[in-house]
């Protein structure tokens, strides 16, 4: 079996909850003047009715708010894998103008991954009565407490608009920090999560791609450590036909994670307030929310905006990524779930969105 090894010390991704609490080097906050001029540039492009992907980049002029925009991204790609940004002007916005200021973000910093099999690029994240624990349930619109996973794309940008009544507060873990944890204590389960598991696309596959596909949790490229982690998926794949059963050492193994990714010293566990976001690094970080109570008015209910991105700085991934992300080479789009009505206008879009920040579109 190959020795595994801990990430060297110095690394800003392997950080623990005490480093975030020294260190807010990885939190910004937009200038007062950028906002007014998002609103602005907001309203001016907003066309009611409108698909995002017809909108482009050039259509919104952001220029007070860019250079703190590129430095929360540049903190999950160099940096702690995680940025809390604050400031984004959410009392003076619509939720549909808000919806659309959360994409016109993404069409600055990178290129938007699709996120199911409706193949839609921004999800309203909000509690629709989804059964999460299910061969084809979503996280993102249940209530439940998520386990501890990662999403299907570079980085994963989420905006806050209403929060819930009580509950849902946001907890992220650094997988490398956790990787050094499993090595110091149990280094013959941590090479284990360098091997083949086999998570499921929970039903929503495109025609060209199986029901579940094979993917290690940890793997290393270019001395950078990687991980993928979803327990909801590798569970609902040990149902599906084909599928190995899971050893006893591997259950160890994962249960062990599971463990260390919530213990106090990992895991920093923070509210989202209505105009922050939140970025982090799919690669560096795994993330969870407890459960939520929501209001019973409408209008008030717990709204988030999901965006995934392929970031215009992508580094090259491991080869054993490429089954879940179908391309690995640096600054090449890649990610997300391509799901059931891929067509022509969204691969134009995707191309499109991928020259103007100088990308090759790769699986786009």
């Amino acid at each position: 079996m190959t020795e595994i090894r801990p990430i060297a010390a110095g690394s800003r991704a392997a950080w623990l909850v005490d480093d975030l609490q020294r260190d807010a080097g990885w939190t910004f906050t937009l200038p007062e003047a950028a906002g007014a001029e998002m609103v602005a540039a907001i309203r001016r492009a907003h066309r009611p009715g409108q698909p995002l992907i017809a909108y482009a980049q050039e259509d919104f002029d952001f220029g007070q708010a860019l250079p703190t925009l590129r430095a929360a991204f540049a903190e999950t790609q160099d940096g702690r894998g995680i940025a809390l940004l604050r400031g984004l002007p959410r009392d003076a916005l619509t939720e549909p103008e808000f919806e659309l200021l959360t994409w016109a973000i993404g069409l600055h910093c990178g290129v938007a991954r699709p996120q199911g099999k409706a193949t839609h690029y921004l999800s309203a994240v909000r509690d629709v009565g989804t059964v999460y624990r299910s061969g084809t349930g979503r996280g993102y619109s249940s209530n439940a407490e998520l386990d501890f996973h990662t999403d299907g794309a570079d980085v994963v940008a989420l905006t806050c608009y209403n929060t819930a009544k009580s509950g849902g507060m946001s907890m992220v873990s650094s997988s490398v920090a956790a990787h050094n944890i499993l090595v110091a204590e149990r280094p013959d389960l941590a090479a284990l999560l360098h091997g083949t598991f086999h998570f499921s696309r929970q039903a929503e596959q495109a025609a060209d791609e199986g029901a579940f596909y094979p993917h290690p949790i940890f793997a290393e490229r270019d001395g950078r450590l990687h991980s993928r982690w979803n327990r909801n998926r590798i569970t609902s794949a040990q149902r599906l036909a084909g599928v190995p059963a899971l050893s006893p050492d591997q259950h160890a193994a994962i249960d062990l994670l599971d463990e260390i990714l919530r213990r106090p010293a990992v895991m920093y566990a923070m509210h989202l307030a209505p105009g922050d976001m939140q970025l982090l690094n799919s690669h560096t970080t795994l993330h969870s929310r407890t459960e939520f109570e929501d209001h019973e008015d409408p209008a008030r209910k717990r709204l988030l905006f999901r965006l995934w991105l392929t970031p215009s700085a992508a580094r090259a991934l491991p080869e054993a990524w490429r089954p879940g992300y179908r391309a690995v080479a640096a600054k090449t789009v890649r990610g997300g779930i391509r799901g059931q009505a891929y067509d022509a206008e969204r691969r134009a879009f995707e191309v499109r969105q991928a020259a103007a920040l100088g990308l090759s579109p790769g699986a786009a």
